[in-house]
């Protein structure tokens, strides 16, 4: 399965780091993406990162959102910076059939 953590209460502008770990296999066949979903809408995508390496990003993250790999420890990393109210989401890692829980970012003074 995979766990989220890194969550939690950032100011506005403050950054945060996300991790997404496998537990039981290791993200070397698919690519991993990771997706949120703040309260009243939909689930949405945020940064992808392919079996290869090539990373894709959402319109509203690009150039404050890294997504990164570290093989070795089955890790996924979100390096979120300059953060914003607008990102206050649940955000979600999935890998193939494995989704997480989630772990809850919310950016507020």
């Amino acid at each position: 399965h995979i766990v989220e953590s890194g969550g939690g209460l950032v100011q506005p502008g403050g950054s945060l780091r996300l991790s997404c770990e496998a537990i039981g296999f290791t993200f070397d066949t698919y690519g991993t993406t990771w997706y949120r979903q703040a309260p009243g809408k939909e689930r949405g995508f945020v940064a992808t990162i392919t079996r290869s390496g090539q990373t894709y990003y959402a319109d509203p993250v690009k150039g404050r959102f890294t997504i990164s790999r570290d093989t070795a420890r089955k890790t996924v990393y979100l390096q979120m910076d300059s953060v914003n109210p607008e990102d206050t989401a649940n955000y979600t890692c999935n890998y193939e059939i494995y989704w997480g829980q989630g772990t809850q970012v919310t950016v507020s003074s």
